[in-house]
């Protein structure tokens, strides 16, 4: 069932309005069904015909309130099928350069809608299962490869629960080729039963804390056996 949500709907009809803007896409947890309000990100993606004014977008974020954390990946649409190109990327109030990975272009052609123009099958190509399969190898062996080799980096406790979310997503995407919702991510955590509980909590947006440092060794240590996993795959 496609979710829909009014401050999405009046994003996307600024962004229609504003002319430059082809097409507007929902990804993450809002297109998986898993988008749970005041602790899911809403993940867009926005299709434009040419390179961007940086204040352009800017101002088209302006006034929307920062703890909805609406982020929006900025694609001109000769780049859509480019996998390393670099993107304008509205993310947590900053403008930045970031490529449309794989694992959003899964949920994109798996799940997404279009909140304006045409569907993510009619932009982008499809996603065999092997494709999800490099698309988490790569972001294991990317971005977490790096972070395994600064434990001291998943004392911070967002990132450690983002940290064993992500494992159990990337674990189960590279042995069935499909994608799994960070609330059931919780349940496959390589975790003891009283942390998975207290993950499950925060996934339901309740202040419930874990022991820091416990929880930041057991975080790095899933990383650093589900990176080195991925890399022998």
């Amino acid at each position: 069932m496609v979710m829909r949500l009014p401050v999405v709907e009046e994003f996307g009809k600024r962004l229609a309005d504003s002319g430059w803007v082809t097409d507007l896409l929902v990804a993450g947890s809002l297109a998986t069904g898993d988008y749970i309000p005041g602790v899911s990100d809403l993940d867009l993606v926005a299709v434009v015909p040419a390179p961007v004014d940086p204040a352009w977008i800017a101002a088209a974020h302006d006034g929307f309130d920062p703890a909805l954390n609406l982020g929006c990946v900025y694609v001109t649409a000769g780049r859509v099928e480019d996998l390393g190109a670099r993107h304008p990327t509205w993310t947590h109030g900053l403008l930045v350069q970031r490529i449309l990975s794989g694992v959003t272009r899964a949920e994109l052609v798996r799940h997404g809608y279009p909140v304006f123009g045409r569907s993510p099958a009619e932009l982008l190509p499809p996603m065999s299962d092997d494709d999800i399969r490099r698309a988490a190898r790569n972001e294991l062996t990317g971005y977490w490869a790096w972070a395994a080799r600064r434990p001291w980096i998943f004392r911070d406790p967002v990132l450690a629960d983002l940290a064993l979310t992500s494992m159990a997503r990337g674990r189960h995407a590279l042995a069935h080729g499909s994608l799994l919702t960070k609330s059931l991510a919780v349940e496959a955590a390589a975790a003891p039963p009283w942390l998975i509980t207290q993950l499950r909590a925060r996934r339901q947006g309740r202040a419930v804390p874990s022991p820091r440092l416990r929880t930041a060794w057991l975080a790095w240590r899933d990383t650093v056996r589900t990176v080195s996993a991925a890399g022998r795959s």
